[in-house]
């Protein structure tokens, strides 16, 4: 080089992190950033910002999770016992209470050495789409669904084939859609119960069909269970293990939502698989390698996890479902006196309900990311639009926050909805 000159600079970003799918994260931030700046002086600028996009309610003291859980935390990180690394897999004591919790509705019995550790369910996620990218593979996803699936899948080069749930028939799996997708190279079929985004929970008789399809398909199971047990409908939660004589199944989840602690980051991956499918075709060796070369969930939260499991009382769980029940009712029965939304179904389960953005009653209004940009600036109440997971013109709504703050929300949607009616 003359005269002291440079090269061009040769380094730069991953452009395929920029092309990836919408994430809940990155809407979320984009409607907040439209919220009404106080100085606009337009609307009602001085109230509090109502988050209804978000299923994380630990801001409220109803939903703080139990003592016991944050003593048994306290009491690891005393022990001075879980300071150091931990082995591929996780910490032995986890991995066994994890599993004797689990296999408490499963009518085989899971062993420490079913269980691996992760960092919450989003890196279980991350994990099981990476294992499964092998070239020309492909996965069968819900529409509507979860989009770290497929944001993981695209970095990954996975080919996604969506499959739809059917809002008339309370979010079924259309199994005959399943059937025409699959080929030679697809390897699994995710499912999440209770469901994110739409809030129901499958039946027994659901699951049995979905576990005889996958079987007839030669595919296996990834059931999202993130939310078990978070269900105040009619229908039970039944975990798809229950079906692993009949299709090998890995099961994801994690303490995030049961003991409403999204940020302690713990996540499980299992194998529900008593005939060692999964260990013949070289599954559990991928999970294991993958495994090795990635982070570890805090040591001292897996060293809480016994203790977490033991000491919990059944009326913590017992409260926050009571709780989670009212505020399924209030939402059900609020949407019904705004006309520009419909809900197909009264949620089941988790912590949000898909409903329906009817254009036609709204004037100036083309889509669901412009309702909720016009929604967030006017009003300060942020929802999820429905093209976040899948499915576009409609809204996932959380209603897991505190019943007044639910109700001054929705009371906010039917304002804006009043303002914006399309004139008659």
């Amino acid at each position: 080089m003359e005269n002291g000159s440079q090269r061009k600079w040769q380094f730069g970003g991953n452009e395929e992190l920029n092309t990836a799918a919408i994430s809940v994260r990155g809407a979320l931030a984009m409607l907040m950033n439209n919220v009404n700046n106080p100085d606009d002086g337009d609307h009602h600028p001085q109230r509090p910002t109502i988050m209804l996009g978000r299923g994380d309610p630990t801001e409220f003291r109803s939903f703080w999770t139990t003592q016991s859980a944050v003593d048994a935390v306290t009491d690891a990180l005393q022990s001075f016992k879980f300071n150091s690394y931990c082995p591929t897999g996780g910490v032995l004591e986890a991995r066994r209470a994890i599993a004797e919790y689990l296999s408490h509705d499963l009518s085989h019995k899971l062993l420490a050495e079913d269980v691996y550790l992760t960092g919450g369910c989003t890196q279980a996620i991350e994990i099981m789409v990476s294992v499964l990218a092998r070239p020309g593979s492909n996965i069968l996803l819900p529409r509507p669904g979860y989009p770290q699936y497929e944001a993981r899948a695209s970095f990954d080069h996975l080919e996604v084939r969506h499959f739809d749930l059917l809002p008339e028939k309370g979010w079924e799996v259309d199994l005959d859609a399943v059937e025409a997708l699959v080929d030679h190279n697809t390897a699994a079929i995710v499912i999440i119960n209770p469901s994110n985004p739409c809030g129901n929970v499958f039946t027994y008789q659901h699951l049995e069909k979905i576990a005889e399809t996958a079987k007839k398909l030669g595919i296996f199971v990834i059931s999202d269970e993130v939310y078990g047990h978070l269900t105040f409908g009619s229908n039970p939660f039944v975990p798809m293990g229950k079906f692993s004589s009949t299709v090998p199944v890995i099961t994801l989840g994690s303490i995030s939502k049961t003991w409403i602690v999204p940020g302690w980051k713990l996540g499980w991956i299992v194998k529900n698989d008593p005939k060692g499918i999964f260990d013949k075709t070289g599954i559990v060796d991928s999970i294991k390698n993958y495994l090795d070369i990635t982070t570890d969930p805090a040591t001292f939260i897996q060293g809480a996890i016994p203790q977490i499991f033991e000491r919990t009382k059944e009326t913590f769980f017992s409260n926050i479902i009571g709780i989670m029940k009212e505020a399924a009712d209030i939402v059900y029965e609020m949407i019904k006196e705004i006309p520009c939304l419909t809900c197909p179904h009264k949620p089941q389960g988790s912590m949000v309900v898909l409903v329906k953005l009817n254009l036609s009653t709204l004037e100036g209004i083309d889509d669901d990311i412009q309702f909720c940009l016009k929604l967030a600036k006017e009003e300060s109440v942020i929802v999820l639009p429905g093209v976040t997971v899948g499915l576009k013109n409609w809204l996932r709504i959380t209603f897991a926050v505190e019943l007044p703050v639910l109700e001054d929300g929705l009371q906010r949607i039917k304002a804006f909805y009043q303002r914006h009616a399309k004139k008659q």
